[in-house]
């Protein structure tokens, strides 16, 4: 998937919704793990070199599994590429399980399941359409049919996007 660089890196400079230096380790076999400061902006990681202000690459949040695999080690894997993993380490486990939390939280397609589950139970409590009057309730996108039921949870596309 291709981005506009300019906005990219314009979004990189956002408020963050979680930020820290992680060892981060790509997926390339015998890639070593090096310090980075990791952002995470609305749908997107963001990675950096500590000492720089502009991001080496970009994750975008969409279709991958993010899995704890230690105490302090969490990884990123994606659906059309199970065997290519991005491995992050944290300074503890409780700073792990924010990350691999917030990071499962991130994607549109979590919030779009959040939106559809939550429509439903106020449609229960209340018998009226929440969406019905912002005049979208008729639209797919809405509709719990075309959800996908693979079992992988939406997190990230299968092709990081590397600033240059």
């Amino acid at each position: 998937m291709r981005y506009n660089e300019k906005e990219l890196r314009a979004l990189s400079r956002q408020p963050a919704e979680m930020a820290a230096e992680l060892s981060m380790r790509g997926p390339k076999k015998g890639s070593v793990p090096k310090r980075r400061l990791v952002k995470l902006v609305v749908n997107f990681l963001f990675y950096f070199r500590t000492d720089e202000a502009e991001p080496l690459g970009a994750l975008l949040l969409e279709r991958c599994k993010v899995v704890q695999e230690e105490l302090c080690v969490f990884s990123i894997s994606f659906l059309e590429d199970p065997e290519r993993k991005y491995h992050f380490e944290c300074w503890s486990q409780e700073q792990c399980q924010e990350w691999t939390e917030a990071l499962r939280r991130a994607s549109y397609e979590y919030m779009r399941r959040s939106l559809i589950f939550y429509r439903h139970e106020i449609q229960k409590m209340t018998g009226k359409d929440p969406l019905e009057q912002f005049g979208i309730s008729e639209e797919a996108r809405f509709q719990l049919k075309s959800l996908p039921r693979d079992g992988w949870t939406a997190c990230l596309d299968s092709q990081p996007d590397t600033l240059n």
